[in-house]
């Protein structure tokens, strides 16, 4: 079940995160998943020797070609009841875009507002009220941090 966070979940052990970078002019960076045909959220599984930040750092390099700043938000958690474990969303600042290739998963990113996205997504996936919510919940929490312009 998706739930609104402010600290990070420490009672389970979180086992895959996603970010939701924010350029400095307020826009968001989401990938195309050229497999599922979805804009999705930059996301990974933490591998056994990796912190959250090294998972993030590296999902946002392979998925968009990305650097992100240092400053890492949680605003959403998922428990996963069959593996024990949780999934947590961040907002991110998009420090530098890099020349990449895409040969992974992903095809591409797509910098846009939340509602351009939430608007793509219903288009695409127009089910997926949790990708919606995840979206929700990452805008509140952007304003409160004076994020968005």
């Amino acid at each position: 079940m998706l739930k609104a966070i402010i600290d990070l979940p420490d009672d389970k052990k979180i086992a895959g995160v996603h970010c939701i970078p924010i350029t400095k002019n307020g826009a968001i960076v989401m990938a195309w998943d050229k497999e599922e045909q979805l804009l999705t959220t930059i996301s990974g599984r933490i591998e056994e020797s990796e912190s959250i930040v090294e998972a993030l750092e590296r999902e946002a390099m392979e998925e968009v070609g990305m650097t992100l700043h240092s400053k890492r938000i949680p605003f959403a958690s998922w428990y996963w009841d069959a593996t024990d474990t949780y999934t947590v969303w961040f907002l991110v600042k998009a420090e530098k875009f890099l020349p990449y290739t895409f040969d992974f998963e992903k095809s591409g990113y797509v910098i846009t507002n939340f509602e351009t996205a939430k608007q793509i997504i219903l288009k695409v996936e127009s089910e997926n009220v949790v990708r919606l919510q995840i979206l929700d919940i990452a805008k509140e929490r952007a304003i409160q941090l004076k994020w968005l312009i």
